[in-house]
């Protein structure tokens, strides 16, 4: 099982939430790290001392590249679900069947791409 990560996840770790440090604790004792991808770190990242939690938790991530072929196929799932937000798209489509995405928004594109995900606020 792997704990897939969007931007609210990041926030949230950022501001110190007890919740989403419990589940990437969780996670890393798993031997499993965490997995996002760079548009998403596009989307939390501004650099900066303020942002040492965030700068800590990303060293601990696998971070996928968006490529062409993640692109389109994230493409081909928002005209599916008439969605416009390439980034989580992207994000539904790197889970497998039994992994976890602290998301805020992504349970209609995860029925709609066939993941059998658990979708948990973040």
């Amino acid at each position: 099982m792997t704990l897939l990560l969007d931007a609210g996840a990041f926030v949230a770790l950022e501001r110190g939430d007890p919740a989403a440090n419990r589940r990437l604790k969780r996670q890393r004792a798993l031997g499993s790290a965490p997995m996002t991808h760079g548009g998403i770190v596009g989307q939390v990242w501004r650099g900066g001392a303020r942002q040492a939690r965030l700068a800590m938790w990303l060293a601990t991530a696998v971070v996928v590249h968006l490529d062409e072929e993640l692109g389109r196929a994230s493409g081909a799932l928002l005209a599916r679900t008439g969605g416009d937000d390439v980034i989580d798209a992207a994000l539904v489509l790197l889970a497998h069947d039994g992994d976890t995405i602290l998301t805020s928004d992504a349970d209609v594109l995860a029925t709609a791409a066939g993941r059998h995900v658990d979708v948990i606020p973040a």
